[in-house]
């Protein structure tokens, strides 16, 4: 159930190059919080009309969540690595990518008809 959800201002990419940054992510994402990556959810929305510090030069918006408790030092990690990976893949320069990252309680997760707590 952890979730990195990407959103960016550049045009839609090659399939094989958003394929390849999204499993990348995925297994990235599982390492971090230690969860199976066969729980991890990756979503990729490209062309999305954005600014960031008054001017449209490309940017991006990073979504990660996760059912549990995230500690400060992971976070700073993940922030480094998912900077690094969108910047490669993306051309996007890590001053302009922001991550925000939300603990999820069990009970507000669902899926497979239930939910996580």
């Amino acid at each position: 159930m952890p979730l990195i959800k990407v959103q960016t201002s550049v045009s839609t990419p090659e399939k094989a190059e958003i394929e390849a940054m999204l499993k990348n992510l995925s297994g990235k994402l599982a390492k971090h919080t230690g969860k199976p990556e066969s729980y991890v959810m990756t979503a990729f929305e490209p062309g999305i009309p954005m600014t960031f510090a008054g001017n449209t030069d490309p940017v991006c918006y990073v979504e990660i969540k996760s059912v549990g408790t995230m500690k400060p030092d992971q976070t700073q990690v993940m922030s480094q690595d998912f900077c690094q990976e969108i910047n490669q893949a993306l051309g996007i320069p890590k001053n302009r990518i922001y991550i925000e990252f939300n603990d999820a309680k069990g009970y507000m997760w669902g899926w497979n008809g239930t939910t996580f707590g």
